[in-house]
């Protein structure tokens, strides 16, 4: 079992290398369901290292773009990565956004939701800094189904340690569905709220490129796996290693689903 599983969210790089790389595939097509008229003002809620960021500056020509992430890591990285003068990242909380009413057109978060004590208030707030008119959409991983990277990770992990369910984000986050992302959507008070999938390939060089980001102890799995004792943790290694689909010259073929929604701030 492990010594003391955590979630942490501060190393950016870390994070780029488990799912910021895939993320940024999703962003590419999440934004194309999107309206996004040249000149519109842009938040990035739970902007982490900037994937979603850098995909809106460069393919959605805003006038501005606000990034807002609670951990300090991230933010550093994102300023970092991104210069461009349209843009600006700051410290501050999903669920209390440090931005005022209304002045925003587009309200976006990608893989952000499930993480925030109160999905409810953080929806309320992306449509509380919108225009009427402006559109909140979000997604987030399909961690029960097609996400397979974690979904084989977390099979794998339960095979050797059944206390590994009470972590695997596929139980522990049920908003990560179609159904119930809507439902909270029309909570917040949001019409034309429709879903979809978003698939993308996440294929691997090697073992070495599926098992090293799990070493970098960002997220709820790599956090379990440097919980790990040395011979758990190799016990683990190896399980993956037979069970994951690799061809034969060793890339391994995944994909990778997000569930997607959208919805309206209705005219006053």
């Amino acid at each position: 079992m492990a010594r003391d599983a955590q979630e942490v969210w501060q190393a950016g790089d870390a994070y780029e290398r488990y799912v910021g790389r895939w993320s940024r595939l999703v962003a590419r097509d999440f934004l194309g369901w999107l309206d996004h008229t040249p000149g519109l003002r842009w938040v990035d809620v739970g902007c982490g290292t900037g994937a979603l960021s850098a995909t809106i500056l460069e393919h959605c020509a805003p006038a501005a773009l606000a990034g807002i992430d609670p951990s300090e890591g991230f933010v550093a990285t994102a300023r970092t990565r991104i210069a461009d003068p349209r843009a600006r990242f700051e410290q501050g909380d999903g669920q209390a956004l440090p931005l005022p009413s209304g002045a925003f057109d587009r309200a976006v978060s990608g893989l952000v939701l499930n993480f925030v004590a109160d999905p409810g208030a953080m929806l309320r707030e992306m449509r509380r800094v919108l225009r009427p008119g402006g559109t909140v959409a979000l997604y987030v991983w399909d961690y029960a189904g097609a996400m397979q990277l974690m979904r084989r990770f977390w099979d794998a992990a339960a095979a050797l340690d059944p206390a590994a369910g009470a972590l695997d984000e596929g139980t522990r986050f049920p908003i990560c569905q179609p159904e119930a992302l809507a439902a909270l959507f029309r909570e917040a008070g949001l019409e034309a709220v429709v879903t979809r999938p978003i698939d993308v390939s996440t294929v691997f060089e090697s073992f070495d490129d599926y098992w090293t980001p799990f070493l970098g102890g960002q997220g709820p799995a790599p956090g379990y796996v440097m919980g790990l004792t040395d011979d758990r943790r190799a016990a683990l290694r190896e399980r993956l290693r037979t069970t994951l689909p690799a061809e034969a010259g060793g890339r391994i073929p995944l994909v990778a689903r997000a569930w997607a929604a959208r919805g309206t701030v209705p005219a006053p």
